[in-house]
């Protein structure tokens, strides 16, 4: 679920100050609806150009993914936008980042998107794990599994970036760049391939056209099938609790897309 936004001007006027003395004076602020985990996410246009900024109190419960979006920035650069600053001001953890200029991918069937976003896949693969503080992928569906020793078919050395919601994929020009890194993990590689074909699922392809635009990605080819049926079930599992009794239609979207999906492993 979307956080409840938060305007720049409602900023404390100490942490309002904090940003400008990075960015330069502060003329004009658009806020960003898309984005689902900050409740600050605004284009602010200063004197010194235009800077992304998002941001939570640093008291939610989600703050460690601001944390994890600096700690990782500087290993997924030029993949994703590069950070400007990370500042800690009277209860609220900003980040701001320099300004893609481009469109929020489009994963439905036919759409010229989809071959830059598995090219993006394909440079992920490629990125080492940093040696830094992450999640791991066992342990975060852990809990969806029916056996606990079913999560380890998760376990692995890759970099992850594990939310591939479109609004987190920008196309700027010929390439897709990624953004919203604070649930970056690390796990089995296959994983990232794996959590887009659920939103591909979600845009109108069939399970078996989604995994087949997967099969240009060497991690997807490559995945354990008896894993992968695992993994259908942990998401089904998520998206089911994700939803509740009440869901958007955001998460009802995602919540079928995940029952097909598995559906389709398991027959």
């Amino acid at each position: 679920m979307a956080l409840p936004p938060v305007a720049f001007d409602d900023l404390p006027r100490s942490v309002r100050s904090s940003i400008e003395a990075e960015t330069g004076a502060v003329l004009e602020t658009e806020t960003v609806t898309a984005g689902k985990n900050s409740a600050l996410s605004a284009r602010v246009h200063t004197t010194g150009g235009t800077v992304f900024l998002k941001g939570l109190n640093s008291e939610h419960r989600w703050v460690w993914t601001q944390r994890c979006e600096a700690d990782i920035n500087p290993y997924v650069t030029p993949l994703a936008p590069r950070m400007l600053f990370h500042l800690v001001v009277e209860g609220w953890d900003i980040l701001g980042f320099e300004l893609l200029d481009g469109h929020h991918a489009d994963y439905s069937p036919g759409s010229p998107d989809i071959p830059k976003v598995v090219q993006a896949l394909r440079r992920l693969d490629d990125m080492p794990c940093p040696n830094i503080d992450l999640r791991l992928a066992e342990q975060r569906l852990s809990k969806y599994v029916t056996h606990p020793a079913d999560a380890e078919a998760f376990a692995g050395d890759a970099l992850l970036h594990t939310d591939w919601n479109n609004d987190n994929v920008l196309i700027t020009g010929a390439r897709a760049r990624l953004v919203d890194w604070g649930w970056a993990t690390r796990g089995a590689a296959w994983l990232d391939p794996a959590y887009w074909i659920i939103w591909l699922i979600a845009s109108g392809h069939s399970p078996a056209q989604a995994e087949e635009i997967g099969q240009h990605i060497p991690a997807w080819a490559t995945a354990p099938p008896t894993a992968v049926d695992l993994f259908a079930d942990a998401n089904a599992a998520l998206w089911n609790e994700i939803a509740g009794d009440s869901p958007d239609v955001w998460t009802a979207r995602l919540r079928s897309a995940a029952m097909k999906w598995r559906h389709h492993r398991r027959g």
